[in-house]
Order: structure tokens, then sequence, then C-alpha cells
């Protein structure tokens, strides 16, 4: 694994935007073809034994939790839990997730926490790293089949749930949710599935019919949504969820795995794992340098790194749930870029790479995603 300047093309910005990916330059400089990354076909191979593996201990973790009964450090009201155990029972299929994985090129990949309800940066990875890679490194390949394989997994949710129409929802005020939405809406559309968008903030409540309603008043059938789980169980609107016996993609169990609450319970269950780091609720268990996570965050916020240099912290709104304490393991350093690997896991697949990179070690929303390619 090795970082590498490259030139970016003439004309980037508009094949980026051809490709739907039109957010390209968020927050000043998003995607950055300046660099790439280069990886082995061994290390690629050890990045998606890791992704498989991870996938199966998280859903042993949720097992674990829903056949105990131990949810109280998931902070998730007691409807809601309910809706959720529900969700599992039924074994409500799952589209995708993306493990964020500590990777160096050289130790096992480490799990620093897993993405599975409203996982981003998707069209970056599928589509725009892909169009770069068959133009500036055409001899090499990449490890990125994304969009065949969320194709494949939609077809295989449409027959599960005998293809009814599937709204595709986000917020109104999000062009990076926008940008992903649609175009998990054009893969829904590949496998067939006859599609509608709509923003959550225009979705209402049917109370005589007990369904929910777009503003033509036409039911949901089905409902794919780029929205928390765990904002939709504080919402009004959430409450309504098991009332209306309605589909939704991701299922109400990804919670469970999407809440930082799951990793004390993978390291409980897995001790010593080669792809995990120590993980307990409280800091008195871990040495002095770890890292301090609230239970629900996003984009690295709140997030508290304390080390021997004293103690890095990212502002924000979250924490109220409570936290949990990691063993601290430094990104990697590359000339002063500190990349986090986003493994894809696509269905029960593992389904490619993104890469995102910071000056510093916590990733937040203005870390630039870095192509790769592998040979």
């Amino acid at each position: 694994m090795r970082r590498e300047i490259v030139t970016p093309r003439g004309d980037w910005q508009r094949q980026c935007e051809d490709a739907g990916f039109r957010f390209h330059s968020l927050d000043g400089v998003y995607w950055d073809e300046s660099a790439c990354y280069h990886f082995s076909s061994s290390e690629i191979d050890m990045i998606e034994e890791a992704t498989w593996k991870l996938h199966e201990l998280c859903l042993d973790a949720v097992d674990h939790v829903i056949t105990t009964g131990n949810f109280e450090r998931f902070a998730l009201p007691d409807w809601f839990i309910d809706y959720v155990v529900a969700s599992w029972n039924a074994d409500a299929p799952t589209l995708y997730g993306r493990f964020d994985l500590r990777y160096d090129g050289i130790n096992a990949p480490k799990l620093l926490e897993y993405n599975a309800d409203t996982p981003t940066s998707l069209i970056e990875a599928a589509v725009a790293q892909w169009h770069w890679q068959q133009q500036v490194k055409p001899r090499h390949d990449q490890f990125n089949s994304l969009h065949e394989r969320l194709i494949e997994r939609w077809k295989a949710i449409r027959e599960h749930y005998d293809n009814p129409v599937l709204y595709f929802a986000c917020l109104k005020d999000s062009e990076e949710d926008f940008g992903n939405v649609e175009y998990l809406r054009d893969t829904a559309m590949q496998a067939g599935i006859n599609t509608r968008q709509m923003f959550i903030e225009d979705i209402g409540w049917h109370a005589a019919n007990q369904r929910f309603i777009d503003l033509q008043n036409n039911p949901l059938p089905a409902l794919f949504k780029l929205y928390p789980w765990e904002w939709m169980a504080a919402d009004d609107f959430g409450r309504h969820m098991p009332q209306a016996a309605m589909p939704v993609i991701e299922p109400a169990w990804k919670v469970l795995m999407s809440s930082k609450a799951i990793l004390p319970v993978l390291w409980e269950r897995n001790p010593n794992h080669p792809n995990l780091l120590p993980c307990f609720y409280e800091q008195s268990r871990l040495p002095a340098q770890y890292v301090r996570k609230p239970i629900y965050s996003r984009e690295g916020a709140n997030v508290e790194l304390h080390t021997a240099r004293g103690m890095v912290a990212e502002p924000g709104g979250y924490g109220a749930e409570g936290f949990v304490c990691q063993a601290y393991a430094p990104l990697p350093d590359f000339d002063g870029r500190f990349p986090v690997v986003g493994s894809w896991i696509v269905g029960d697949e593992a389904a490619g790479i993104g890469i995102r990179e910071n000056t510093q070690q916590i990733t937040t929303n203005v870390s630039r995603f870095i192509p790769h390619y592998f040979n």
C-alpha cells in the first residue's frame, strides 16, 4: 500500500458531473485525484477477507443483543426496540453497509466503526473512481464491484417484497445525500424496480388508513430512507412505523449495527480478534491512550482522541446517549495524510473500497476522497 502523486484529468469535473457526482467540490475540495492509493492484490485480498469476517461478526452481535434483550446501552425507546426485534425476526433484508477500517498494508485491518444504516460516499466509490481507473490506470484493476452487486441485491429485495413501488427519500438540504439516493435509485431501476423520489420532510401520515403518504396522498408501499433510524425513533413521524407495516430499507435492525454501542459487544464476544480493537463502555478498562466516541454520531463529530500528546476533539452536537471507549490505533501516516479505508458490503458480499484521507487523525466531513487501484 502506497500513496502516489498523479496528474488530474483535465476535464474531471465534467466527467464527475456527467456521472451524477455533482458534489465533487463540497467544502472546497472533496474528490481529489491529484493522488491515489496503490495496493497489491494480496493486500486487497486481506481487506476483502476482513470485510466478510466483520460482516459475520456483526450479524452474530446483533443476534446476541436481541436474544439476550440487552438493549440498555443503545438508548432506544421501548416501542422502537419492539419494532427492531420484529424486523430481525422477519429476516428483513439489508442492502449495504460500509466498514471503516484502519489499514496500513502490513497489519490486519482493524474495524474503527460500521456505517450500517446510512452510509454515504457511495457514488464516488462505485462510479467516479471506476471511471478514473479506466482512464488513468487502465492496465491495472480496482477493488470495485459495487454497481453490479447493488443491482443484483436490489433484484433479491424486489423478489422478497413482491416488487412494490419503492420511494427514495432523504433530507432536502443535503446535496450529498440527494446524490447518493439518486444513484441508489438508478441502480434499483436497473434491477426492474418501479421507483419514486421524495423528501423526508414531505412524507405524511394518513391516520384513518394507517399509511404513510406522498404529497399527492398516494400511500407509500415501500421506502428507502437515507435518514438515521435513531433520528426516526425520536421523531413523532417515526412512531407510526410499526402500524404502517411498510417495508423499509435499511431495516430497523440495522440501527444496532450502526450504533457504536455494538463495538463493545463485538469485542466481548470475540476478544483479541485480529480485525477488532478493544472497546468498552468504561474508559478505565483501557490504557491511557484511547478514543472516546458517541454511541450515535456522524462525520467524526464529538470524537475525542486521548493520546500521549494530549486530547484532540471534533466539535458537534452528539453524545447525549452516551459514549464508548476504543483502543487508540493511529491511522497510518502517508506524508502527513491519514487514510481510512471504507470497505463496502452489499448483501453478504464484500464489494469494494473507497478511501477518505485527512491531515489529522479524525476523519470528518471535509476529509477528501482519493481513488485507488491494485495489481
